[in-house]
């Protein structure tokens, strides 16, 4: 291959693999998204016909994350062994159907046992991407890939949140509640999706007929060489992950990520209700910080790779959410307190590309496997103490101020951590040799 063919060869073979998987992995993510978070806009109608309290219902949307903390690892070890083909695949049936099941709830007991089990069905999807895709893209890409993946979050809710409020209009269609249908209707595409999951995907490079050959040996030997450089200063063992301080400070700081995502995901169309709209209205006013988000993901990562560099590219958008948090608690004006719940929203979820972009610089071989699990196991316990805490301080004050305030200390909380691991360990983006140098360490 000629040094005028690389570049070339690169180009063509990277821009292949994206548009043959990446809006499929996005399509999936973003009904994975949509099925743990549409139980938001349900809240609207089905608290009252449930009797659900504040607290009930933030312990019924957190326990999600118990289900998902308790099968994590393992179900990463089982696609480890079977195959990331076979594996997505079984998740997203086995959630479609769960998500569809929720339709039949009819107390708060049910209510908790059917989030938890979706927790089970859902537990080891974003793990087994994250680490597929890093098994198809070179390191000096990922930060990018990672923010077109993440996109399914904010589009879950651009999309997701329109389509649930008009579900919800379904009210008393055959004698069924409108949240009902919500659910029943929103389970079925990931059953579908799973399905095709089959056809649309394969495990490693080396298995992709759609491939050239020369595209084939050249993603492959990037990807080898990577690896090769990686093996000798990274643990590879599947269990060494549990012995590695920075894969536990990852999993503690993407807690505080998770508990102002989640608490500003699942309560935001209740802070939003009070301004006076109707339940569809609201529900296109939630689409608001997630356009904005999906905007400002790409921007924020493709400025990363720009600068090469990752530490403060973390660490800033978490102090930006916090600031947001606050601001949206003092605000005074609900629409101010919107504006700032925005910008929150923004920078807490704007972060994540970069984040999950940083756990495999430490870490290489099945110890990856494990370690990215471990890391979205632990950190999604943020999950269910995020809502929890905006519920049970909302009921006991009668106010979103107090409840949001608190929940700003943790995104500080993790930036700290963020900071302190990526420069101790010197976290940074891998560069081999058969790539051109389109990146270098922090």
């Amino acid at each position: 291959m000629t040094p005028l063919q690389a570049p070339t060869l690169q180009a063509t073979t990277t821009s292949k693999i994206k548009r043959r998987i990446l809006p499929f992995l996005v399509i999936c993510y973003l009904f994975a998204y949509l099925d743990r978070t549409n139980v938001g806009i349900a809240a609207l109608t089905m608290n009252k016909d449930l009797g659900l309290t504040p607290t009930m219902f933030a312990f019924g949307g957190g326990i999600f994350f118990v289900g998902y903390f308790l099968f994590e690892i393992p179900s990463n070890w089982f696609l480890e062994r079977v195959g990331a083909r076979l594996w997505i695949a079984r998740i997203m049936i086995t959630w479609g159907i769960i998500a569809s099941l929720t339709a039949v709830i009819w107390s708060g007991t049910s209510f908790y046992w059917i989030r938890f089990l979706l927790g089970v069905g859902e537990a080891g999807f974003l793990p087994g991407i994250v680490l597929y895709l890093s098994r198809w893209f070179p390191a000096q890409e990922r930060s990018l890939i990672m923010s077109t993946f993440f996109l399914g979050i904010p589009l879950s809710s651009v999309i997701g949140a329109p389509l649930s409020g008009a579900l919800l209009s379904l009210n008393g269609v055959f004698g069924i509640a409108g949240w009902r249908w919500l659910f029943l209707l929103e389970g079925l595409p990931p059953m579908l999706l799973g399905a095709f999951c089959l056809f649309m995907l394969c495990d490693r490079p080396e298995e992709a007929t759609w491939l050239k050959p020369a595209e084939r040996e050249w993603i492959v030997g990037v990807l080898r060489a990577e690896d090769t450089a990686q093996r000798r200063r990274t643990p590879q063992a599947f269990l060494a992950a549990f012995g590695d301080g920075g894969v536990w400070a990852f999993a503690i700081a993407y807690v505080g990520i998770n508990m102002g995502i989640y608490g500003i995901t699942l309560w935001l169309p209740q802070i939003i209700k009070p301004l006076g709209f109707s339940n569809f209205v609201t529900s296109l006013l939630t689409t608001i910080p997630y356009l904005l988000t999906a905007i400002a993901m790409i921007l924020w990562a493709r400025n990363s790779d720009r600068m090469k560099e990752r530490r403060w590219h973390v660490t800033i958008p978490c102090v930006v959410a916090s600031a947001g948090l606050i601001a949206s608690a003092h605000a005074g004006n609900p629409w101010l307190g919107f504006a700032a719940i925005t910008v929150a929203a923004i920078g807490i979820i704007g972060l994540l590309s970069i984040f999950w972009s940083l756990p495999s610089a430490m870490l290489s071989g099945s110890a990856a496997a494990c370690g990215i699990a471990l890391i979205n196991s632990v950190g999604n316990l943020g999950g269910f103490a995020g809502p929890y805490l905006i519920g049970y301080l909302r009921e006991a004050t009668n106010s979103f101020q107090v409840a949001l305030s608190v929940l700003a200390i943790f995104p500080l909380i993790a930036s700290a951590i963020l900071f302190t691991v990526t420069r101790q360990r010197q976290v940074h983006v891998v560069v081999s040799a058969a790539t051109p140098a389109l990146a270098k360490p922090d």
